[in-house]
């Protein structure tokens, strides 16, 4: 029997230790059908990108609150790339300067969900993209 779940890590990178809407997200997503692996605080972007092969995900998401998005995110998504996990989707939430937002859309971030993103958005996002895991 095949398990069809959309996979998906979510992941804390850096310093940044304030993980409440992380589990938050977490919860709707897992409760929305989706399989979660959380990963935890104060992830490197090169333990991310091992999660992220190690658990076959289809998804990538990553939160901030750190200030630090511009040079954690593109070595994350550098780190997929040279580990062969290009296709893998990368989202990014938190505390995200609308400014940087299209800089990070542009290095190949999916989407980013800022704070106070109602749960179903994130939700109806991934499940609009789930043709991703066929990739």
């Amino acid at each position: 029997m095949t398990n069809n779940k959309v996979r998906i890590v979510l992941a804390k990178v850096g310093l940044d230790g304030h993980d409440r809407g992380i589990k938050v997200v977490a919860r709707a997503l897992r409760d929305a059908g989706f399989h979660v692996i959380y990963a935890g605080l104060w992830q490197t972007p090169e333990a991310v990108v091992r999660a992220v092969a190690d658990e076959d995900a289809d998804w990538l998401g990553l939160s901030l609150l750190s200030g630090a998005h511009m040079t954690l995110v593109p070595r994350v998504l550098e780190q997929l790339e040279r580990a062969g996990l290009g296709h893998v989707g990368v989202i990014v939430g938190g505390t995200i300067p609308r400014e940087d937002i299209p800089k990070l859309l542009e290095r190949g971030v999916a989407r980013v969900f800022g704070p106070g993103t109602a749960l179903a958005e994130i939700v109806a996002f991934l499940r609009g993209r789930e043709d991703r895991a066929d990739a």
